[in-house]
């Protein structure tokens, strides 16, 4: 029989109803009915058919009409709200934002699944995770160890042996020893009394690749969660049932404690949980719509389920990977403001570069010499000033090899981190079952991730600072030889006058965002805990930092675009001619002032989903791996000197 539930002030309501051609008014009517019957004032509704109400979507907040059938608008299990006319919205409530999450109503359950064993997951594989594409299920080598582990486990629980978070309280009461009756109550309490996080909870997105790093983090096997438990975290995640996990509370060791715990409250049943079917509603009812249950933790499975660096480093997955999209992004851009301002490609030859020969600065060099070779892509814009009489550009075009390349090798570093942090065991104690024991050690400390992240928000950062200067150099008629602000009747129009006055804001709220919070530490758990990393924030504010470059690059993009229409009939090369319609087919050139934040968000979209690096990839791939001879042309700023004159000759001369 298909069922609803259905939300009234604080109460979750679950409605049978044996006929759908009944209306949403009738679905409303029985949800109120069984709300004041359970009430002893009835609810303060004196009566329920006169009562006035509107029923909404809890996902997405669509408004019913109250007319329409159910079968026509709901699906079995879908989950609305209840407003009773006069009440605000109930604060246990929490609508899924417009925009937050791409796992909407819509979302379908992908039938391709990862497998995990806890040594093979990459950051690009977590991303994927959170974006919905891929189930989870576990190796058969996996499952096996899971199981060695859990039985170590069972055996210390039935010889009473004193080990640390098994058998006994956690920090300050360590020294503890739990009755072996109340060892399941522990774990809850250990859960709960830690879900102690503040603020906005965690996209869904995120929510899930935080819970399918965990999984694969318990795969190892070396935490002694049991099977059972695990397999319930993967339907869960298989689902998309996700708890409630608020940014901030974590200082990074012991782990990730307060976010892990309300990941692990939400399993439990307790606390709010979010699925694309109800969106935010009480984690029980989430469960049960579902079909499943709640787990029940057995001994030492609370801490397992909550100590560790996941949050930390799934964040940092996400920084990691979108600061790699960006930064093979941002060279495509900054080369075609190069060709808008009518710079030298001079400055990218090889030689130069194989001179001081770091990686990342040879990679960006080769880059911008795939996408400016004139000899390979003709440009008419470079033709146009080949014999003027500059001698070389500004710093913000010459040196972008040696300024995006340490941001590339930055990457990478930070890259090699996370993905190891991603397939390493970081609870405590660890249980090795081939040795028949338990260690209790610090592989939950999270400087490693933290450092990594502080690291990565100040490399990244110099792509926005270098971008926010070539935005001035574009929008600066004595720089660019263009109009003033790259639009026409200057005056009556403003052109990109604020739009690089918000690159220039995003610049400065990163540099404050750059200070490292691993640098940090403050003695927690009565000075048991009297070292921690402070990762969860270096986390947080490098994916804003991540996120303030992107839209800096969009509007030097959107500003390059302009600098174009000013240069036409003249064109550039074609991978830059197809970068340059990419970003015409979602913003119309400026013809004069209009409301200009949805054409900066349209081309941060494209940024965000790497079409512009997608565009551009089959020509920067053609001259790398096809050998094309290095083109060098003549140029005012690579002129040679003869040999000089010998003594005899100038004699004559005179």
């Amino acid at each position: 029989m298909p069922r609803f539930t259905v939300h009234i002030r604080d109460e979750w309501l679950t409605v049978p109803c044996r006929d759908t051609t009944n209306t949403i008014q009738w679905l409303g009517l029985e949800a109120l009915k069984r709300y004041v019957k359970n009430k002893p004032d009835n609810g303060g509704i004196k009566a329920v058919k006169d009562t006035r109400f509107v029923v909404r979507r809890c996902q997405s907040l669509g408004l019913l009409d109250a007319d329409d059938t159910i079968e026509d608008v709901l699906e079995d299990n879908d989950f609305v709200e209840l407003a009773i006319e006069g009440d605000t919205m109930s604060p246990d409530f929490i609508p899924c934002e417009p925009g937050v999450s791409h796992l909407t109503a819509a979302y379908k359950e992908s039938g391709e699944y990862i497998s995990l064993d806890g040594n093979s997951l990459t950051s690009t594989d977590l991303v994927n995770l959170g974006r919905g594409l891929y189930k989870i299920k576990l190796t058969p080598d996996a499952e096996r160890k899971v199981v060695q582990s859990r039985e170590l486990l069972d055996t210390i629980v039935k010889e009473n042996k004193v080990v640390y978070g098994i058998t006994t309280g956690f920090g300050k009461f360590a020294r503890t020893v739990i009755p072996v009756s109340k060892l399941k109550e522990l774990q809850e309490n250990l859960v709960r009394s830690h879900s102690a996080g503040v603020g906005n909870p965690l996209s869904p997105e995120r929510t899930r690749m935080l819970l399918a790093l965990r999984i694969n983090v318990l795969a190892k096997g070396h935490s002694g969660i049991s099977l059972e438990t695990l397999h319930a975290m993967i339907q869960a995640f298989n689902a998309s049932c996700l708890s409630f996990v608020p940014e901030k509370g974590t200082v990074g060791a012991s782990g990730d404690l307060a976010p892990l715990s309300h990941l692990a409250l939400g399993l439990m049943g307790e606390g709010k949980m979010w699925s694309p079917k109800s969106g935010w509603a009480d984690a029980k009812y989430v469960l049960e719509a579902h079909g499943l249950k709640p787990i029940s933790l057995k001994p030492k499975e609370g801490l397992a389920l909550i100590n560790g660096t996941q949050m930390i480093t799934s964040l940092g997955a996400e920084a990691v990977e979108r600061a790699h999209a960006i930064a093979r992004q941002a060279d495509i851009i900054a080369a075609l403001t190069l060709e808008v301002l009518k710079g030298t490609t001079k400055a990218f030859d090889s030689d130069i570069h194989t001179l001081r020969p770091h990686p990342g600065q040879i990679e960006v060099a080769q880059r911008f010499r795939s996408l400016l070779d004139s000899d390979h892509h003709p440009s008419q814009i470079a033709e146009s000033h080949r014999f003027c009489d500059r001698v070389q550009d500004a710093y913000t075009m010459r040196c972008c090899p040696q300024v995006h390349g340490i941001t590339n090798d930055t990457i990478k570093f930070v890259q090699n981190i996370i993905n190891t942090e991603i397939n390493s065991a970081t609870d405590n104690p660890m249980v090795f079952a081939e040795r028949g024991e338990t260690i209790s050690g610090g592989n939950f400390h999270g400087e490693y991730p933290a450092k990594a992240l502080d690291f990565l928000a100040i490399g990244v950062h110099e792509l926005a600072s270098i971008s926010e200067r070539r935005i001035e150099r574009l929008c600066n008629p004595s720089l660019s030889e263009l109009p003033a602000f790259l639009v026409n009747e200057g005056g009556l129009n403003s052109g990109f006058m604020i739009a690089h006055c918000t690159a220039a804001a995003l610049v400065s709220e990163n540099k404050v965002l750059c200070h490292p919070s691993s640098v940090d530490s403050l003695s927690t758990s009565a000075a048991t805990e009297d070292h921690v990393s402070m990762g969860g924030w270096a986390a947080r504010k490098a994916l804003r930092v991540v996120e303030h470059v992107e839209q800096v690059l969009a509007i030097e993009l959107l500003a390059a675009c302009q600098g174009i229409e000013f240069l036409r009939p003249l064109r550039t090369t074609t991978p830059l001619e197809k970068v340059y319609e990419l970003v015409r087919s979602v913003v119309k050139p400026w013809i004069k002032d209009r409301f200009m934040s949805p054409d900066i968000e349209a081309v941060h979209r494209l940024l965000l989903d790497q079409k512009v690096w997608n565009v551009a990839k089959p020509y920067i791939d053609k001259y790398q791996t096809e050998y094309i001879p290095e083109s060098r042309p003549i140029s005012p700023t690579a002129f040679s000197l003869e040999s000089p004159p010998s003594p005899r000759k100038r004699v004559r001369h005179e």
